[in-house]
């Protein structure tokens, strides 16, 4: 499915094609959101900040939408380090971005274990989402993959799909120097490797994080496979 309003809307690789992942709703048009709601879609997960919430409010007004927010950081930093007198490159903007990743785990691991209580509560057909779907999106689809088992490939190839998927915007729009844009609005996997090390660092493992920083023990993760991967139910059914 290709989304005028939405780029970035596809199913979770590997997952059962209820769930969904999704840059913002706010730039829907009425064919969109029929598209989308034809779908089945009852529930939005919207990881976005206030301001990027009032900014596009959601177009899909017959949902219940649950805001999990974590504030973006990386263009208001990117702007000082501009004001500063700075010339901004691609490696500045790497840096930063790996940085904002190790921040997912430092700063925001409640907002991603309230995601995974939600998708506990019922496997309702769900879209979640940030302002791109490609960050704060791609990480809770990652942590999502690795909880029902996914490989590692299996993981970076849902990940880097979004740079299929996007067009970096007209480099006006957010002022920044088209190096740093080209870095800015595209995924790499040493983005999503910056936040897999600072879970090592803080959590000893995945496991570990999955255990005490997520809330996701053994029980936990049988019912996400059955939901979201296709294994039995922890009960035996199916």
């Amino acid at each position: 499915m290709r989304l005028p309003g939405a780029a970035n809307f596809r199913p979770v690789s590997g997952l059962r094609p209820a769930l969904y992942r999704s840059d913002h709703l706010g730039a829907l048009d009425d064919a969109d959101a029929r598209r989308i709601l034809a779908l089945g879609i009852t529930r939005v997960l919207d990881f976005r900040g206030v301001e990027e919430r009032s900014a596009a409010m959601c177009r899909l007004t017959e949902v219940r939408v649950h805001s999990l927010p974590i504030e973006p950081t990386i263009v208001q930093k990117l702007n000082e380090l501009i004001a500063t007198g700075h010339r901004l490159t691609g490696a500045d903007v790497t840096a930063h971005m790996q940085d904002t990743y190790r921040g997912f785990v430092r700063h925001n691991t409640p907002r991603f274990a309230q995601f995974f209580t939600h998708l506990l509560e019922s496997n309702e057909p769900t879209v979640f989402h940030c302002t791109a779907g490609k960050d704060r999106t791609g990480f809770a689809a990652a942590l999502l993959l690795k909880a029902v088992g996914a490989s590692d490939e299996e993981v970076m190839r849902d990940y880097l799909l979004t740079n299929e998927r996007l067009q970096v915007p007209d480099v006006s729009r957010l002022g920044l120097p088209r190096e740093a844009m080209e870095v800015l609005w595209r995924v790499q996997p040493a983005f999503l490797h910056a936040a897999l090390d600072e879970v090592e660092a803080s959590y000893g493992s995945l496991e570990g994080y999955f255990r005490e920083g997520l809330g996701l023990r053994e029980r936990e993760r049988e019912l996400l496979r059955h939901q979201y991967g296709g294994s039995p139910r922890p009960d035996g059914g199916t």
